[in-house]
């Protein structure tokens, strides 16, 4: 079989989640900070903690914790009131620091205990070697880290949860508004949507300190691989070189890569979770 794909990130790795074999590790259990890729996790404790249904009102200071720390929103304003699935859609899409922060005040009560049952769910998952020191990767307070072997752990465990599947594979989500929002649009920052066969999403993140970083899932000829890019120094080229990885990774499970057709399997996607 052909030789694995550059890869500039620092850290990188590449699962076949339905053979559970490892097809490509690059410091894969060095412990990195790993930006908004940390929403993944607050979005599944939201799922454990919060109704769907449950409705969130937006404060001045979830507002202003995005804008203080110059960090991507969902354009919330204060007094709006949205449910906990249209907020995970915020969290996700346009990797909202607004939303995250209402939804851990809610639902910790409080960011403190919210971390608190972030770090105590990725000790139950067996993900030794992360920890999270707030819900949205940011770099206050510092001292939060993940592997790349434990991010993609917990992309499968949250691809296996139907309503993050769903929300992690949206490419826009639309909020009609109503008497208690307004309007919002909210596009996936992960630019695979839309663009590589079988792509499910993951998360994407960025800061100094981590680098461009890029959890991605795609289903292929009836696997499902899941990839983790962290500190890549181009955003990017982090898109490339997962697409370039689900191709080699397609090409390993198929023999050689030929007479697949790949616009055929649409069946895979939600009949493999």
């Amino acid at each position: 079989s052909s030789a694995a794909p550059a890869v500039a990130a620092r850290v990188a790795y590449l699962l076949d989640v339905t053979t559970g074999k490892p097809l490509f590790a690059k410091q894969a259990t060095k412990r990195v900070p790993v930006a908004s890729l940390t929403k993944i996790m607050t979005a599944y404790v939201v799922l454990r903690e919060a109704g769907l249904d449950d409705v969130v009102r937006i404060n001045a200071g979830d507002v202003r914790h995005a804008a203080r720390n110059d960090a991507t929103s969902a354009s919330l304003r204060a007094g709006e009131r949205l449910t906990v699935r249209d907020l995970l859609y915020g969290v996700m899409l346009p990797s909202g620091a607004d939303a995250s922060h209402a939804l851990a005040r809610v639902y910790g009560p409080g960011e403190a205990k919210f971390v608190a049952k972030m770090n105590a769910a990725a000790r139950s998952l067996g993900l030794t070697g992360t920890r999270y020191t707030n819900t949205d990767g940011l770099p206050k307070p510092s001292g939060g880290y993940s592997t790349a072997q434990d991010q993609a752990k917990l992309a499968q465990i949250a691809l296996s949860d139907p309503v993050l599947l769903g929300i992690a594979s949206t490419r826009r989500h639309t909020v009609a508004a109503s008497k208690l929002h307004r309007a919002h649009t909210w596009t996936n920052t992960n630019k695979l949507l839309g663009k590589t066969p079988g792509a499910l999403g993951v998360k994407t993140g960025y800061t100094r300190a981590a680098g461009y970083c890029l959890s991605f899932a795609a289903d292929r000829d009836g696997h499902r691989f899941i990839g983790v890019l962290l500190g890549d120094a181009k955003s990017e080229r982090r898109f490339q070189t997962a697409g370039r990885l689900l191709d080699w990774a397609g090409e390993q499970v198929s023999g050689t890569g030929e007479d697949q057709d790949l616009g055929g399997d649409g069946g895979t996607l939600s009949g493999d979770a």
